[in-house]
């Protein structure tokens, strides 16, 4: 039986082990892929960290691209856009795995679906075992969304795909048209400095970059935002004089998770403006809303976690026509192979990277 080298995590402030498993033999509809690379979401150093729980012991890893290994009887002949799927092909594939009949995906919200099954959070149970990206192979599970991608994309940029770029395309799709519109982008990290990219593609008026990191803030201007705001340095003050009005904004897309963050970006929503909040993935205090003023302003509220199938091709798209556009690859620091993976983690959490990237294949 073929074996796999993988990272075994089993709990916070415990070392992931290396250690060898069985690639289970696979069963109907399942497709075995060889990882290629895998970057470290913020939800990764979170767990490891202890500031977020998952089940254990587990595989982390979701950012993940790779090339089949082997197709299960009743796998997926064609990719979800239809295209041929054979052995050696580099895909991608969605986060989630779930019953595309069931209520919630019929409403377009499949990965909150009662059969879910996500990659890099599953514990490691029975023939259950290569779920994440930190080991050299993944078995996806059926009706699991998979993409094929174009041979130019780089493979630290295309592990980007199923989390960042597919959250902030599922963001930008709850906040509707932003042509013409003045969009806020509070927190950018990763996803927001995606989300910048991504709404001065989709024609927003202007993108203003929010951050109390000043790094941040200078590279999110590479990344389309036209104006820059710093809470902890700039007043609101030189906001409105920069826009000529109070509450300016159209869009607030909030990816920095901070509740004070999520508080004050409110208050620069113009009438029947809108909020998207993305970032709060861990726990923290209540948020304080004043309801007669989100009444009065006829404000939107929508919080988003993952994404859905619409979400994820449109990801794909935009990263095929845009991944030379913006400079991801400079996000990307890579680190080494499975055998750094305790010293990768490490460094993500301290240097507060964009992403640290890890090659599984080794």
């Amino acid at each position: 039986m073929k074996k796999a080298k993988a990272a075994i995590f089993t709990g916070s402030g415990i070392p992931m082990s290396l250690q060898e498993i069985d690639v289970p033999e696979l069963v109907k509809g399942q497709v075995l892929v060889r990882n290629r690379y895998t970057t470290l979401c913020r939800s990764d150093l979170n767990t490891f960290s202890g500031k977020r729980t998952e089940k254990t012991p587990t595989i982390l890893g979701h950012e993940i691209v790779g090339t089949i290994a082997k197709l299960a009887d009743g796998s997926p002949q064609t990719d979800t856009a239809g295209k041929e799927l054979r052995t050696d092909d580099r895909i991608t594939w969605a986060i989630y795995s779930s019953n595309p009949k069931s209520t919630l995906a019929k409403r377009g919200i499949p990965q909150k679906a009662p059969d879910l099954f996500k990659y890099g959070h599953e514990a490691i149970r029975g023939n259950k075992t290569l779920h994440g990206g930190l080991a050299q192979f993944t078995l996806l599970q059926p009706n699991t969304p998979i993409l094929k991608l174009n041979d130019d994309i780089p493979d630290s940029v295309a592990a980007l795909i199923n989390c960042s770029v597919s959250t902030v395309a599922g963001a930008l799709r709850l906040a509707g048209p932003l042509a013409g519109k003045n969009v806020v982008v509070s927190g950018v990290g990763m996803l927001g400095l995606v989300a910048c990219g991504m709404a001065q593609t989709a024609g927003a008026k202007s993108v203003t970059a929010m951050d109390i990191n000043e790094h941040r803030l200078k590279k999110a201007k590479v990344f389309g935002a036209s104006h820059f705001f710093n809470p902890g340095v700039d007043s609101e003050e030189s906001l409105l004089r920069t826009f000529g009005r109070p509450n300016p904004f159209d869009v607030v897309l909030e990816f920095s998770g901070a509740a004070s963050a999520m508080e004050n970006t409110l208050k620069l929503l113009s009438i029947g403006g809108s909020a998207i909040w993305v970032g709060a993935t861990f726990p923290q205090r209540d948020i304080q809303l004043d309801a007669e003023y989100l009444i009065r302003k006829l404000l939107t509220i929508k919080g988003l976690h993952n994404y859905n199938l619409e979400d994820f091709k449109t990801a794909v798209a935009f990263v095929s026509e845009h991944h030379s556009t913006y400079p991801f690859s400079s996000l990307v620091e890579h680190y080494g192979t499975l055998d750094k993976v305790n010293e990768a983690f490490k460094y993500g959490i301290d240097s507060n990277a964009f992403r640290v990237g890890i090659d599984p294949a080794k």
